[in-house]
């Protein structure tokens, strides 16, 4: 699986998300915070505040403006194009009324403009005005001067190795908002997954990928009590996908094992295939079994990894060199 993209490094300046997640992770830890060292809780929360005092999210004139981070971050997340309302709420993962308080301050600024959208007047978008484009530029150009007063005082060692921690932060805190979740075959998110499942495997394979060729997998087969489906979710979005097929006492089948390019380098296939093999095991399955395609070197490495010896083959996948099996009971 390839890395995330790493083009916005300096995320606690550049994009106050990095001050956000932080926000997000630190809620995560809270609901296990009964079970986890105390050392390493207080050591998360030292981080929280340094670091929210370091980017100015103390401050209520972010980068010495009249409007808190808040609305700055707005101002990033809308963007050029725009945003629609409901866009903006899920990514921020914001209270519909809170955002409605930020978005209305921000209007009464003249610096964004909130409408119906042409196409579907149902759908709330929201813009920059000229003022607000101008405002964005001008806190690009202070966001960057504070993510340099941040390196200044280091020498080329210590800003090497503060880059690259932040680096593994942003990963590690992005991998922490992923949500895994059962979900019917027919939502339109499980959907999505399928067919750029289907589309990877048409331009991967040495000769294509036809389904009708594959062994079929009804939509039936992927519901309760006969199987499942899990779909992976970041910011609301769909970006992975795993199911199993149930035969009774005999071993659960691993099918539409799928992670999306961007959001591979998380670990959320990993997650994925453990979540699987926990359902399995509490369906009372004694094993999980997959095949694969030899040129899916990532899901190899994953499956031997995770513990899948190679068996004899109990199919006749037209698209299998590989079959694994686990025991999990």
């Amino acid at each position: 699986m390839c890395n995330t993209s790493r083009h916005e490094i300096w995320v606690v300046a550049i994009n106050p998300w990095f001050a956000f997640a932080l926000g997000t992770v630190f809620a995560a830890f809270s609901d296990y915070s009964q079970r986890m060292d105390r050392a390493a809780l207080a050591q998360v929360r030292r981080f929280n505040r340094i670091v929210t005092q370091r980017v100015g999210a103390l401050s209520d004139r972010f980068l010495a403006r009249d409007r808190s981070l808040g609305e700055a971050r707005l101002l990033w997340e809308i963007g050029a194009e725009g945003r629609d309302v409901r866009s903006l709420r899920n990514l921020l993962e914001l209270d519909s009324g809170y955002l409605s308080r930020l978005l209305r301050s921000l209007e009464a600024a003249g610096l964004v403009t909130v409408g119906p959208k042409e196409s579907d007047k149902r759908v709330r978008i929201a813009r920059l005005t000229p003022a607000g484009s101008a405002e964005r530029q001008l806190l690009d150009q202070r966001s960057d001067k504070l993510a340099a007063s941040l390196l200044a005082p280091l020498n080329a060692s210590q800003r090497a190795h503060l880059v690259a921690a932040m680096v593994d932060v942003e990963q590690l805190l992005t991998a922490a908002m992923v949500e895994v979740a059962p979900i019917d075959p027919a939502h339109r998110h499980a959907q999505h997954c399928l067919q750029a499942y289907f589309s990877e495997l048409d331009g991967r394979f040495e000769m294509g990928f036809d389904p009708a060729l594959s062994i079929p997998v009804d939509t039936e087969e992927l519901r309760p009590p006969a199987g499942l489906l899990l779909v992976a979710s970041l910011r609301a979005d769909p970006v992975g996908c795993g199911a199993l097929r149930f035969h009774g006492k005999e071993p659960a089948e691993i099918k539409r094992m799928w992670v999306a390019k961007p959001a591979r380098g998380l670990g959320i296939g990993r997650r994925l295939l453990g979540e699987l093999e926990d359902r399995a095991a509490q369906h009372g399955s004694p094993a999980v079994r997959l095949e694969t395609n030899k040129t899916l070197t990532e899901a190899i490495s994953l499956y031997r990894s995770a513990g899948y010896l190679e068996v004899d083959p109990f199919n006749d996948e037209a698209y299998a060199h590989l079959w694994f099996e686990k025991r999990i009971s």
